[in-house]
């Protein structure tokens, strides 16, 4: 068990997400103010990422309109 377990962090997947195993994950707000905690759901037991909650929803709203299309490259600094 990892310490969000312990802490009894509520964790949810999105409504998209289907019970494949696909590449899905899960989020759990309200637990620290102001931060999302975000997992791989295939490993809930591994470690999550904490984000401030003001970037996650627009990272949210980037992927939403399709700035992160299948099939576009990247650049990482």
């Amino acid at each position: 068990m990892n310490r969000a377990s312990e802490l009894g962090v509520k964790w949810r997947k999105s409504s998209y997400s289907g019970d494949n195993g696909g590449n899905c994950i899960e989020a759990a707000s309200g637990f620290m103010p102001a931060i999302v905690l975000v997992r791989d759901s295939k490993d809930p037991e591994g470690p999550a990422l904490a984000f401030p909650a003001a970037a996650f929803v627009a990272f949210v709203g980037a992927v939403k309109v399709g700035e992160f299309a299948e099939g576009e490259q990247y650049v990482t600094l």
